[in-house]
């Protein structure tokens, strides 16, 4: 038997070498400015971010913990700063349509200078209409309007008593209006005598009596007339007194705000409110003391110079650039805005100034970055996202659209154009759904920034790792690390990716370890954190969560989880599991056995039978009999039955990384040669025997090599594995230490009869000149039991006897 591979400890040696890190400890680092270990996501953000066009919005997909939120925010800010800083953003009152409040834009900060200037101007124009119109001069005019207007209806009721006269009747003014008495002999009479008078007298009254109301309707047309003019008169003189007191103030707003002509057409409209509604500002106001006592009835719900308002929606005046909104709460009142209400006394009421703005106007004109999951979880959050991106405007809906309230006055506010950037962070997983069947996601969202979980481990990201833990103890003012600290760090860096040539981009759990170990480091009273120090808080960390992997160990060492560690025995191999626990993955062995006789019913997967075997699983035990019919089944029918079991595994097994174990297995009952069980075995086999790489090696090999530890490692024990496995051998110090005493064992193969030689001590075989395997050989063994199975069927049937 030529002698196989078996890996030297300086193989496994995973160690970061000291020599090669260029300080003595972090604090004569500069800390790192940038993402570490993802060019590629860098690059991408790059161009989403030069990317003007419709439909460029960015989605920052990867694994959680590699730094997505937080490289967002720095690149943004850093892009943000030399932007230009965007409008303010107001809504006013509507004139024209009250109920539609306008919207507009005006440079930041003068929103908030414009809303304080119109505050201004109505106390000012408020107090002034007031005393304008409390002053003798004004009563004196008005009183000469007056007195002309009592003149002329003076001269109307006399013409109309004098013609009245003459045709023999008396006029009465009341407040009804205008009646005629009848007047005989001299004196007027009432309606009782009216009716004792003759017909020929009623008639001539009568005839007398109409032609008097036709010039009674025409006396009443001049005396309306004479009101509008005079009522007209009051005005043009009122609105000239009130013009007095309000055009210096309006004229200086329009001067101020000459570059705008949207507000020099609102200052007009106000204008011409405050003209058109001069008696809202001649009444006294109420105090609010006065007002508190009134009825509620009887409270007014708002002042005459409420309409006037400026609602500064979006104030920009103290932004240093273009605007970087992150969220966590992106609800959809939250990001499109909403419309508040007030309820008094059983009334709902709203106005323009009571709307209050969302994310998206906040972040109009930069950058809005949101969780995935916190827009899917919240109901309509995307749909709004969706409609503002594809519209380009912000629309705050009424709140009895979305909640059912009814309100007394409903407001269609103007919607806001928008120019923004959305940016959503979130895991690879929601990309794919969003991508597949979201159907607006892929027209909206074109850029996917997609972050790594690993980097190369070389000199370069190593110094960048050194470089982040600096800026973590500056950051948070704790020990720096010395050159041993960090490279404990990098080599659990490279354990969370369990690869040697790589390092973890999973910068959340490194942090982790970070502060544990400077919590250690303060303990002991140490001046730097050093490596035991960082080795204690990974061990620490494992020994929080490791309760059943201790339990189930413990387990196998009494004998109640059956497990051999020494010895051999036919068709019973040690196959290696992993279990994850979330927070904690941990290895265990489980024993695999295989019994093989005379049927046609092929492999049969027991676990499959009732139901508890998964389908990556069940397709590793279908493999077994293309292998097997392959190599050995050529010249003769298969004629083999094999059963295969998990034993004490009553939780369901998956995956294919025990297909090699299980294969082992049944080649020992054929071959009837036992199999060593000092040695666990792992790795997935292809029908044509060649071991492929599994996941969860490091586990494995150290969960197996636990139960050896307690049991006494003997120098026999050992672990195989695929060849390819060997770059994610990142093993725990005292693993290699047993590897270089020879102590423990690992074995990396390519094929199966490389492993079938390691664990029985005998050759596999290969065929001869004449096609047959040589003999005392496993594979002449198993060839020469299935060529029995195949004569025993074909004699039992009938059959020519199978020739050899």
């Amino acid at each position: 038997m030529s002698k196989l591979k078996e890996l030297s400890y300086q193989e496994l040696d995973n160690r970061c070498k000291l020599e090669a890190l260029p300080f003595k400890n972090t604090s004569q680092l500069e800390t790192y400015e940038g993402i570490i270990g993802q060019e590629r996501a860098s690059k991408a953000m790059e161009f989403g971010l030069k990317m003007k066009m419709r439909g460029y919005n960015i989605y920052m997909s990867g694994p959680t913990g590699t730094g997505k939120t937080s490289f967002a925010r720095q690149i943004l800010s850093e892009t943000a700063a030399n932007q230009k800083i965007p409008d303010d953003w107001c809504y006013i009152y509507n004139f024209s349509q009250p109920n539609q409040p306008l919207a507009i834009n005006l440079p930041a900060g003068t929103g908030k200078q414009f809303q304080h200037d119109m505050e201004e101007f109505t106390k000012i124009i408020k107090q002034e209409i007031v005393n304008a119109f409390d002053n003798d001069q004004y009563e004196k005019e008005k009183s000469e309007i007056m007195d002309e207007y009592e003149d002329k209806k003076d001269e109307l009721l006399d013409k109309l008593s004098k013609d009245a006269e003459e045709h023999g009747f008396k006029v009465n003014t009341g407040s009804s209006g205008i009646y005629f008495l009848p007047i005989i002999e001299g004196r007027t009479i009432s309606e009782e005598e009216f009716s004792t008078l003759d017909d020929e007298t009623k008639d001539e009254i009568n005839q007398k009596t109409n032609i008097l109301q036709q010039e009674t309707l025409d006396i009443i047309r001049k005396l309306k007339n004479n009101d509008k003019e005079t009522e007209k008169k009051v005005s043009e003189w009122e609105n000239k007194i009130a013009l007095l007191a309000l055009g210096v103030h309006i004229d200086d707003l329009k001067e101020k705000y000459i570059k705008f002509e949207v507000i020099q057409k609102y200052l007009e409209e106000v204008q011409k409110d405050i003209l058109d509604n001069l008696d809202d500002f001649k009444e006294e106001e109420v105090s609010e003391e006065q007002q508190q006592l009134l009825i509620p009835w009887m409270q007014k719900p708002e002042t005459a110079v409420t309409k006037y308002k400026v609602n500064v929606l979006v104030d920009n005046s103290a932004l240093k650039g273009a605007p970087v909104i992150l969220d966590s709460n992106p609800t959809y009142s939250n990001l499109i805005g909403k419309i508040e209400y007030e309820n008094e006394f059983g009334s709902v009421s709203t106005d323009y100034t009571k709307i209050k703005p969302g994310l998206f106007h906040v972040a109009n004109g930069g950058y809005l970055i949101l969780q995935a999951k916190d827009v899917l979880s919240n109901p309509q959050a995307y749909e709004a996202i969706n409609r503002v991106l594809k519209t380009k405007k912000i629309m705050i809906e009424n709140m009895k659209d979305q909640t059912g309230i009814v309100a007394v006055t409903a407001i269609k506010p103007q919607p806001i154009p928008v120019d923004l950037k959305v940016i959503l962070v979130g895991s690879t997983t929601i990309y794919e759904l969003l991508y597949e069947y979201e159907e607006d996601f892929r027209k909206l969202f074109k850029v996917k920034v997609d972050f790594d979980e690993e980097m190369d481990r070389n000199d370069e990201n190593i110094l960048k790792l050194a470089q982040f833990i600096s800026g973590f103890c500056k950051k948070e003012k704790t020990l720096h690390f010395d050159k041993s600290g960090v490279a404990k760090v990098v080599e659990y860096a490279s354990g969370l990716v369990e690869d040697k040539n790589k390092l973890s981009t999973r910068f959340n759990e490194i942090v982790e370890i970070l502060c544990e170990a400077c919590m250690w480091a303060e303990d002991d009273g140490a001046k730097l954190v050093k490596a035991k120090h960082v080795q204690q808080a990974i061990s620490e960390k494992a020994y929080r969560c490791d309760r059943l992997d201790k339990k189930l160990l413990e387990m196998l060492n009494e004998g109640t989880i059956m497990v051999d560690t020494e010895g051999s025995e036919i068709g019973q191999i040690n196959g290696l599991t992993v279990m994850d626990m979330g927070d904690y993955s941990f290895g265990k062995p489980s024993r695999i056995t295989a019994s093989t006789y005379i049927g046609e019913s092929g492999i049969v997967n027991v676990e499959r039978e009732v139901d508890l075997s998964g389908t990556s699983h069940s397709k590793g035990v279908l493999i077994l009999s293309g292998y097997i019919g392959q190599k050995y089944a050529q010249e003769f029918p298969l004629s083999l039955t094999a059963s295969l079991c998990f034993e004490q595994m009553y939780g369901g097994v998956d995956g294919d990384s025990a297909s090699s174990a299980e294969l082992y297995a049944i080649l020992s009952s054929l071959a009837e040669v036992p199999i060593k069980q000092s040695i666990a075995v792992t790795g997935s086999v292809n029908q044509k025997g060649e071991i492929q790489p599994v996941g969860g090696v490091r586990y494995k090999i150290e969960g197996f090599f636990e139960l050896c530890k307690l049991r006494g490692l003997t120098g026999e024990q050992g672990v195989i594995i695929p060849c390819q496995n060997v770059k994610n051998l990142v093993l725990k110090d005292e693993v290699i230490d047993a590897v270089k005493k020879k102590l423990f064992h690992i074995y990396p193969v390519e094929t199966i009869d490389q492993g079938i030689e390691i664990l029985t001590g005998k050759k596999a075989g290969e065929k001869g000149k004449n096609e047959e395997y040589k003999s005392d050989t496993i594979n002449y063994l198993v060839s020469e039991k299935l060529r029995r199975f195949a004569a025993t069927v074909s004699s039992a049937g009938g059959n020519k006897k199978i020739k050899r």
